[in-house]
């Protein structure tokens, strides 16, 4: 599947080369015409381990990634963030917990293990309409990244027993105002930042998730 390449309407993909060979993040070199016949240069990074697997010749829809939004708590009343080191901003910002998902996994099963490994928490995820939960994409200027939310109630005692060596990752359980305070002070990632716009907003957080059992 071409997504369209041929449309005479779009700009035409004329080639693409992989520039960097590593574990889970690479650089492709993408040569192409525009629609006004002009010569276009473009880079993409992406997980995808080919050129021929990128989205742009396959067009699918697989998400390479989960975000889990969860709530802790009898009240349902707090959610649950991580605080990480990021190597690309040199300092700690707030996040969902999130990671990828592996070719055997339903991406709500990712989310489960996800969760489990960043916080020791335990997840139930809400069954929800597939509008909330389907694969959008993160940053498409730069990358063919499609991620899902899984959103749930969490449970248990905090642990990061499960973090990777590479990781640096506080767990952090927020009530609304915590949460205030660290759209107003912090460092946020952007798509958590809505949803905790809309957490802090809501007396039910999860009411707008039509169909769930909330």
């Amino acid at each position: 599947m071409l997504c369209g390449l041929e449309n005479s309407f779009m700009g035409k993909i004329d080639s693409v080369t992989r520039q960097t060979d590593n574990a889970f993040l690479n650089m492709y070199h993408i040569h192409a015409t525009s629609i006004h016949n002009t010569p276009v240069n473009y880079f993409l990074a992406s997980r995808r381990e080919q050129a021929s697997d990128l989205r742009l010749y396959q067009g699918d829809l697989r998400p390479d990634g989960v975000a889990i939004y969860s709530l802790y708590g009898e009240k349902h009343d707090k959610v649950v963030l991580v605080r990480q080191y990021r190597y690309t901003i040199g300092t700690y910002i707030y996040e969902f917990p999130a990671g990828l998902v592996e070719p055997e996994e339903s991406f709500s099963q990712a989310a489960i293990r996800e969760l489990k490994e960043e916080t020791g928490l335990s997840l139930t995820p809400i069954p929800v309409d597939s509008i909330y939960e389907r694969p959008y994409f993160t940053t498409i200027g730069i990358t063919d990244e499609a991620c899902a939310t899984v959103y749930g109630y969490a449970s248990g005692e905090i642990s990061t027993r499960g973090e990777e060596e590479s990781e640096e990752i506080e767990v952090v359980i927020a009530d609304r105002s915590e949460v205030r305070r660290i759209l107003k002070e912090e460092r946020v990632a952007i798509m958590c930042a809505y949803m905790l716009m809309q957490f802090i907003n809501a007396e039910e957080p999860f009411a707008f998730l039509k169909g769930a059992d909330v």
